[in-house]
Protein backbone atom coordinates (compact mmCIF):
# COMPACT_ATOMS: atom_id res chain seq x y z
CA UNK A 1 0.00 0.00 0.00
CA UNK A 2 1.49 3.28 -1.10
CA UNK A 3 1.47 6.22 1.30
CA UNK A 4 -0.91 9.09 0.72
CA UNK A 5 0.87 11.82 -1.24
CA UNK A 6 0.38 15.40 -0.05
CA UNK A 7 1.34 18.61 -1.91
CA UNK A 8 4.15 19.01 0.65
CA UNK A 9 5.53 15.61 -0.38
CA UNK A 10 5.65 16.62 -4.07
CA UNK A 11 7.48 19.82 -3.16
CA UNK A 12 9.82 17.79 -0.93
CA UNK A 13 10.71 15.42 -3.78
CA UNK A 14 11.22 18.20 -6.33
CA UNK A 15 13.43 20.26 -4.01
CA UNK A 16 15.64 17.28 -3.14
CA UNK A 17 15.89 16.32 -6.83
CA UNK A 18 17.02 19.84 -7.71
CA UNK A 19 19.59 19.97 -4.91
CA UNK A 20 21.04 16.53 -5.65
CA UNK A 21 21.29 17.27 -9.37
CA UNK A 22 23.08 20.55 -8.64
CA UNK A 23 25.56 18.72 -6.41
CA UNK A 24 26.07 16.10 -9.11
CA UNK A 25 26.63 18.78 -11.78
CA UNK A 26 29.14 20.67 -9.66
CA UNK A 27 31.17 17.70 -8.44
CA UNK A 28 30.89 15.17 -11.28
CA UNK A 29 34.39 15.94 -12.61
CA UNK A 30 36.11 16.35 -9.26
CA UNK A 31 37.47 14.10 -6.54
CA UNK A 32 34.70 15.29 -4.22
CA UNK A 33 32.08 13.22 -6.09
CA UNK A 34 34.13 10.05 -5.68
CA UNK A 35 34.48 10.71 -1.95
CA UNK A 36 30.74 11.39 -1.59
CA UNK A 37 29.93 8.15 -3.43
CA UNK A 38 32.28 6.30 -1.09
CA UNK A 39 30.53 7.79 1.94
CA UNK A 40 27.14 6.85 0.52
CA UNK A 41 28.36 3.28 0.05
CA UNK A 42 29.51 3.18 3.68
CA UNK A 43 26.10 4.55 4.70
CA UNK A 44 24.32 1.74 2.85
CA UNK A 45 26.56 -0.84 4.55
CA UNK A 46 25.82 0.80 7.93
CA UNK A 47 22.03 0.55 7.53
CA UNK A 48 22.28 -3.04 6.26
CA UNK A 49 24.48 -4.16 9.16
CA UNK A 50 22.28 -2.34 11.67
CA UNK A 51 19.10 -3.96 10.33
CA UNK A 52 20.71 -7.43 10.55
CA UNK A 53 21.90 -6.85 14.10
CA UNK A 54 25.65 -6.66 13.37
CA UNK A 55 26.26 -4.35 16.30
CA UNK A 56 30.06 -4.16 16.20
CA UNK A 57 30.25 -3.36 12.47
CA UNK A 58 27.40 -0.82 12.61
CA UNK A 59 28.94 0.87 15.69
CA UNK A 60 32.36 1.16 14.02
CA UNK A 61 30.83 2.55 10.82
CA UNK A 62 28.77 5.05 12.82
CA UNK A 63 31.85 6.36 14.66
CA UNK A 64 33.90 6.31 11.46
CA UNK A 65 31.22 8.28 9.61
CA UNK A 66 31.51 11.17 12.09
CA UNK A 67 35.28 11.37 11.62
CA UNK A 68 35.01 11.12 7.82
CA UNK A 69 32.42 13.90 7.74
CA UNK A 70 34.81 16.25 9.56
CA UNK A 71 37.67 15.28 7.23
CA UNK A 72 35.41 15.83 4.22
CA UNK A 73 34.67 19.38 5.35
CA UNK A 74 38.36 20.14 5.95
CA UNK A 75 39.70 18.64 2.72
CA UNK A 76 37.00 19.97 0.39
CA UNK A 77 36.35 23.30 2.07
CA UNK A 78 36.98 25.20 -1.17
CA UNK A 79 34.48 23.09 -3.13
CA UNK A 80 31.93 23.34 -0.32
CA UNK A 81 32.33 27.12 -0.17
CA UNK A 82 31.86 27.33 -3.93
CA UNK A 83 28.75 25.13 -3.78
CA UNK A 84 27.22 27.26 -1.01
CA UNK A 85 27.93 30.35 -3.08
CA UNK A 86 26.13 28.80 -6.03
CA UNK A 87 23.14 28.02 -3.83
CA UNK A 88 22.90 31.61 -2.64
CA UNK A 89 19.97 32.99 -4.63
CA UNK A 90 20.32 36.42 -2.98
CA UNK A 91 23.99 36.97 -3.78
CA UNK A 92 23.17 39.40 -6.59
CA UNK A 93 21.33 41.64 -4.13
CA UNK A 94 24.33 42.07 -1.85
CA UNK A 95 27.23 42.06 -4.29
CA UNK A 96 28.37 45.30 -5.78
CA UNK A 97 26.96 45.61 -9.25
CA UNK A 98 29.60 47.19 -11.45
CA UNK A 99 28.92 48.76 -14.79
CA UNK A 100 29.03 46.25 -17.62
CA UNK A 101 31.88 46.85 -20.03
CA UNK A 102 31.36 45.56 -23.53
CA UNK A 103 34.18 43.28 -24.68
CA UNK A 104 35.49 43.46 -28.19
CA UNK A 105 35.25 39.70 -28.62
CA UNK A 106 35.85 39.92 -32.36
CA UNK A 107 39.26 41.51 -31.79
CA UNK A 108 40.06 39.03 -29.03
CA UNK A 109 39.15 36.05 -31.24
CA UNK A 110 41.42 37.37 -33.99
CA UNK A 111 44.22 37.83 -31.45
CA UNK A 112 43.84 34.28 -30.14
CA UNK A 113 44.17 32.76 -33.63
CA UNK A 114 47.04 35.13 -34.40
CA UNK A 115 48.90 33.83 -31.34
CA UNK A 116 48.13 30.27 -32.43
CA UNK A 117 49.56 30.87 -35.90
CA UNK A 118 52.77 32.16 -34.28
CA UNK A 119 52.90 29.15 -31.89
CA UNK A 120 52.63 31.42 -28.85
CA UNK A 121 50.81 29.82 -25.92
CA UNK A 122 48.11 31.73 -24.08
CA UNK A 123 45.56 31.14 -21.32
CA UNK A 124 42.72 33.63 -20.77
CA UNK A 125 40.00 33.19 -18.13
CA UNK A 126 36.64 34.96 -18.48
CA UNK A 127 34.83 35.18 -15.14
CA UNK A 128 31.07 34.82 -15.46
CA UNK A 129 28.58 34.62 -12.57
CA UNK A 130 30.69 32.72 -10.03
CA UNK A 131 33.55 34.33 -8.16
CA UNK A 132 37.01 32.87 -8.75
CA UNK A 133 38.90 34.42 -5.82
CA UNK A 134 39.29 31.11 -3.98
CA UNK A 135 40.39 29.19 -7.09
CA UNK A 136 42.96 31.53 -8.65
CA UNK A 137 46.31 31.91 -6.87
CA UNK A 138 48.88 34.69 -7.02
CA UNK A 139 48.71 36.91 -10.07
CA UNK A 140 49.80 40.46 -10.78
CA UNK A 141 46.96 42.98 -10.32
CA UNK A 142 45.98 44.93 -13.42
CA UNK A 143 43.11 47.16 -14.43
CA UNK A 144 43.08 47.53 -18.18
CA UNK A 145 40.72 47.23 -21.09
CA UNK A 146 40.91 43.99 -23.04
CA UNK A 147 42.71 44.66 -26.29
CA UNK A 148 44.55 42.55 -28.80
CA UNK A 149 47.82 44.39 -28.31
CA UNK A 150 47.68 43.97 -24.51
CA UNK A 151 46.97 40.23 -24.71
CA UNK A 152 49.73 39.76 -27.27
CA UNK A 153 52.27 41.69 -25.19
CA UNK A 154 51.43 39.69 -22.06
CA UNK A 155 51.93 36.26 -23.67
CA UNK A 156 54.88 37.21 -25.86
CA UNK A 157 57.87 34.98 -25.02
CA UNK A 158 60.25 36.86 -22.75
CA UNK A 159 57.49 38.90 -21.13
CA UNK A 160 57.61 38.70 -17.30
CA UNK A 161 53.85 37.93 -17.25
CA UNK A 162 53.63 35.32 -19.99
CA UNK A 163 53.89 32.32 -17.65
CA UNK A 164 50.37 31.93 -16.28
CA UNK A 165 46.79 32.91 -17.02
CA UNK A 166 45.06 36.24 -17.56
CA UNK A 167 41.82 36.89 -15.68
CA UNK A 168 39.18 39.01 -17.41
CA UNK A 169 36.63 40.26 -14.89
CA UNK A 170 33.80 42.72 -15.53
CA UNK A 171 35.10 43.34 -19.02
CA UNK A 172 38.62 44.31 -17.90
CA UNK A 173 41.93 42.54 -17.36
CA UNK A 174 42.07 42.11 -13.57
CA UNK A 175 45.07 39.80 -13.08
CA UNK A 176 47.95 38.42 -15.09
CA UNK A 177 50.36 35.52 -14.49
CA UNK A 178 47.74 33.64 -12.42
CA UNK A 179 47.99 30.03 -11.28
CA UNK A 180 44.95 27.83 -11.85
CA UNK A 181 44.03 24.47 -10.25
CA UNK A 182 45.03 21.53 -12.45
CA UNK A 183 42.57 18.86 -13.48
CA UNK A 184 43.07 15.47 -11.84
CA UNK A 185 40.76 13.63 -14.21
CA UNK A 186 42.20 10.47 -15.75
CA UNK A 187 40.29 11.17 -18.98
CA UNK A 188 42.51 14.09 -19.99
CA UNK A 189 44.54 13.06 -23.08
CA UNK A 190 48.27 12.63 -22.52
CA UNK A 191 49.25 15.05 -25.29
CA UNK A 192 47.65 17.99 -23.47
CA UNK A 193 50.04 20.11 -21.46
CA UNK A 194 49.82 22.13 -18.27
CA UNK A 195 47.84 24.99 -19.85
CA UNK A 196 45.05 22.68 -20.95
CA UNK A 197 45.00 20.84 -17.61
CA UNK A 198 44.75 24.19 -15.82
CA UNK A 199 41.88 25.29 -18.07
CA UNK A 200 40.02 22.02 -17.46
CA UNK A 201 40.72 22.18 -13.72
CA UNK A 202 39.17 25.64 -13.36
CA UNK A 203 36.21 24.86 -15.61
CA UNK A 204 35.48 21.72 -13.55
CA UNK A 205 35.16 23.86 -10.42
CA UNK A 206 33.39 26.95 -11.77
CA UNK A 207 31.31 28.32 -14.62
CA UNK A 208 34.23 30.29 -16.08
CA UNK A 209 35.00 30.22 -19.81
CA UNK A 210 38.70 29.65 -20.52
CA UNK A 211 40.41 30.15 -23.88
CA UNK A 212 43.60 28.12 -24.42
CA UNK A 213 46.12 28.62 -27.21
CA UNK A 214 48.44 25.64 -27.72
CA UNK A 215 52.12 26.49 -28.11
CA UNK A 216 52.96 23.17 -29.81
CA UNK A 217 50.01 22.70 -32.18
CA UNK A 218 48.74 26.27 -32.54
CA UNK A 219 45.18 25.15 -31.70
CA UNK A 220 42.69 27.47 -30.03
CA UNK A 221 40.37 25.71 -27.59
CA UNK A 222 37.53 26.71 -25.28
CA UNK A 223 37.16 24.99 -21.91
CA UNK A 224 33.73 25.04 -20.27
CA UNK A 225 32.20 22.86 -17.55
CA UNK A 226 35.08 20.38 -17.61
CA UNK A 227 35.03 19.96 -21.40
CA UNK A 228 37.55 21.12 -23.98
CA UNK A 229 36.35 22.15 -27.43
CA UNK A 230 38.76 22.95 -30.27
CA UNK A 231 37.71 26.08 -32.18
CA UNK A 232 37.94 25.72 -35.96
CA UNK A 233 37.81 29.43 -36.81
CA UNK A 234 37.72 32.95 -35.43
CA UNK A 235 34.02 33.15 -36.19
CA UNK A 236 33.26 30.04 -34.11
CA UNK A 237 35.24 31.34 -31.13
CA UNK A 238 33.55 34.73 -31.40
CA UNK A 239 30.11 33.13 -31.56
CA UNK A 240 30.74 30.88 -28.55
CA UNK A 241 32.18 33.68 -26.40
CA UNK A 242 29.36 36.02 -27.36
CA UNK A 243 26.73 33.47 -26.30
CA UNK A 244 28.53 32.93 -22.99
CA UNK A 245 29.53 36.46 -22.02
CA UNK A 246 26.96 38.80 -23.55
CA UNK A 247 23.49 39.22 -21.96
CA UNK A 248 20.71 37.30 -23.68
CA UNK A 249 17.43 38.64 -24.97
CA UNK A 250 14.15 37.53 -23.42
CA UNK A 251 13.39 35.08 -26.23
CA UNK A 252 16.85 33.53 -25.94
CA UNK A 253 16.42 33.23 -22.17
CA UNK A 254 13.15 31.34 -22.65
CA UNK A 255 14.80 28.91 -25.05
CA UNK A 256 17.69 28.57 -22.62
CA UNK A 257 15.36 27.65 -19.75
CA UNK A 258 13.66 25.00 -21.90
CA UNK A 259 17.02 23.53 -22.95
CA UNK A 260 18.32 23.51 -19.38
CA UNK A 261 15.19 21.74 -18.20
CA UNK A 262 15.58 18.84 -20.64
CA UNK A 263 19.38 18.76 -20.96
CA UNK A 264 21.12 15.78 -19.30
CA UNK A 265 17.72 14.13 -19.25
CA UNK A 266 18.72 10.66 -18.10
CA UNK A 267 20.90 11.78 -15.14
CA UNK A 268 17.98 13.92 -13.99
CA UNK A 269 15.58 10.98 -14.32
CA UNK A 270 17.96 8.72 -12.38
CA UNK A 271 18.33 11.24 -9.55
CA UNK A 272 14.54 11.74 -9.48
CA UNK A 273 14.02 7.97 -9.15
CA UNK A 274 16.58 7.78 -6.33
CA UNK A 275 14.80 10.58 -4.48
CA UNK A 276 11.38 8.93 -4.94
CA UNK A 277 12.67 5.57 -3.66
CA UNK A 278 14.31 7.31 -0.68
CA UNK A 279 11.06 9.14 0.05
CA UNK A 280 9.12 5.88 -0.02
CA UNK A 281 11.59 4.26 2.37
CA UNK A 282 11.43 7.23 4.71
CA UNK A 283 7.64 7.50 4.69
CA UNK A 284 6.83 3.78 4.87
CA UNK A 285 5.35 4.37 8.33
CA UNK A 286 2.81 6.81 6.94
CA UNK A 287 -0.70 5.82 7.92
CA UNK A 288 0.33 4.25 11.23
CA UNK A 289 -2.12 5.44 13.91
CA UNK A 290 -1.12 5.32 17.58
CA UNK A 291 -3.16 6.14 20.68
CA UNK A 292 -1.41 8.44 23.17
CA UNK A 293 -2.69 9.67 26.54
CA UNK A 294 -2.02 13.38 27.06
CA UNK A 295 -2.53 15.31 30.32
CA UNK A 296 -4.85 18.33 30.37
CA UNK A 297 -3.42 21.66 31.51
CA UNK A 298 -4.88 25.16 31.73
CA UNK A 299 -3.78 28.76 31.25
CA UNK A 300 -5.16 32.34 31.28
CA UNK A 301 -7.47 31.77 34.26
CA UNK A 302 -8.78 35.17 35.49
CA UNK A 303 -7.07 36.45 38.63
CA UNK A 304 -10.29 36.63 40.62
CA UNK A 305 -11.12 32.95 40.01
CA UNK A 306 -9.60 29.73 41.24
CA UNK A 307 -9.81 26.25 39.68
CA UNK A 308 -11.40 23.74 42.04
CA UNK A 309 -12.12 20.73 39.85
CA UNK A 310 -11.68 19.48 36.27
CA UNK A 311 -12.73 16.31 34.50
CA UNK A 312 -11.12 14.44 32.86
CA UNK A 313 -7.47 14.99 33.74
CA UNK A 314 -6.25 13.13 30.66
CA UNK A 315 -7.39 12.77 27.05
CA UNK A 316 -6.69 9.91 24.66
CA UNK A 317 -5.45 11.10 21.26
CA UNK A 318 -5.15 9.12 18.06
CA UNK A 319 -2.08 10.41 16.22
CA UNK A 320 -0.91 9.74 12.70
CA UNK A 321 2.78 9.93 11.68
CA UNK A 322 3.72 10.86 8.11
CA UNK A 323 7.42 10.01 8.12
CA UNK A 324 9.92 7.61 9.60
CA UNK A 325 12.18 10.61 10.31
CA UNK A 326 9.69 11.93 12.87
CA UNK A 327 9.97 10.61 16.39
CA UNK A 328 7.31 8.11 17.39
CA UNK A 329 4.26 9.79 18.99
CA UNK A 330 4.82 7.56 22.04
CA UNK A 331 8.11 9.39 22.69
CA UNK A 332 6.65 12.89 22.36
CA UNK A 333 5.75 15.06 25.35
CA UNK A 334 2.21 15.97 24.26
CA UNK A 335 -0.03 18.19 26.38
CA UNK A 336 -3.61 19.41 25.83
CA UNK A 337 -3.41 23.04 27.01
CA UNK A 338 -6.81 24.76 27.35
CA UNK A 339 -7.57 28.48 27.56
CA UNK A 340 -9.68 29.53 30.58
CA UNK A 341 -9.79 33.26 29.83
CA UNK A 342 -13.58 33.07 29.18
CA UNK A 343 -14.37 30.83 32.15
CA UNK A 344 -17.12 32.00 34.54
CA UNK A 345 -17.94 31.13 38.12
CA UNK A 346 -19.46 27.67 38.40
CA UNK A 347 -19.34 24.83 35.89
CA UNK A 348 -17.84 25.41 32.45
CA UNK A 349 -17.60 23.14 29.42
CA UNK A 350 -14.31 23.94 27.65
CA UNK A 351 -14.18 22.58 24.08
CA UNK A 352 -11.10 20.68 22.87
CA UNK A 353 -10.00 21.25 19.29
CA UNK A 354 -7.14 19.74 17.34
CA UNK A 355 -5.60 23.19 16.91
CA UNK A 356 -4.91 23.44 20.64
CA UNK A 357 -2.55 20.45 20.61
CA UNK A 358 1.01 21.33 19.69
CA UNK A 359 2.65 18.62 17.60
CA UNK A 360 5.88 18.48 15.59
CA UNK A 361 5.66 18.63 11.77
CA UNK A 362 4.74 15.26 10.31
CA UNK A 363 2.33 14.27 13.13
CA UNK A 364 -1.40 15.10 13.08
CA UNK A 365 -4.37 14.38 15.34
CA UNK A 366 -6.80 11.94 13.77
CA UNK A 367 -9.35 11.63 16.57
CA UNK A 368 -10.08 12.65 20.17
CA UNK A 369 -11.94 10.51 22.69
CA UNK A 370 -13.50 13.65 24.19
CA UNK A 371 -14.54 17.00 22.79
CA UNK A 372 -15.21 18.78 26.12
CA UNK A 373 -13.53 19.17 29.50
CA UNK A 374 -15.73 20.06 32.47
CA UNK A 375 -14.15 22.71 34.66
CA UNK A 376 -15.43 24.12 37.97
CA UNK A 377 -14.13 27.49 39.12
CA UNK A 378 -14.96 29.63 42.13
CA UNK A 379 -14.29 33.18 43.19
CA UNK A 380 -11.28 33.72 45.34
CA UNK A 381 -12.07 34.55 48.96
CA UNK A 382 -10.65 37.91 50.00
CA UNK A 383 -7.86 37.69 52.51
CA UNK A 384 -8.82 38.86 56.03
CA UNK A 385 -7.23 42.18 56.95
CA UNK A 386 -4.21 41.93 59.21
CA UNK A 387 -4.53 43.55 62.62
CA UNK A 388 -2.04 46.19 63.63
CA UNK A 389 -0.48 45.82 67.00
Amino acid sequence: MFPQIRPQDIADILIMTFLLYQLYSWFKNSKALQVVLGLLFLGVIYFVTKSFGLFMTSWILQELGTVLLVLLIVVFQTEIRQALYRLSLLRNLFEHQESVVRLDLLEFSATAFSLGSQRIGALVVFQREELLDDLILHGVPMDSLVSGSLVTSIFMPGSPLHDGAVLVKDGRVALASCHLPLSVSADVPQHLGTRHRAALGLSERSDAAIVVVSEERGEVSLSLQGNLEVMSSQAQLHERLTSLLQPLSREEQRVGVFKRLFSNFWPKVAIFCVVVVSWLLITYRQGEILTVTAPVTFHNLPDNLTLTRSFPDEVDLQLKSFSNLVASPKNLDIVVDLDLSKAKEGNNNIPISKDLIRLPPGVVVVNLDRSLVRVTVEKKQPKPPTRKR
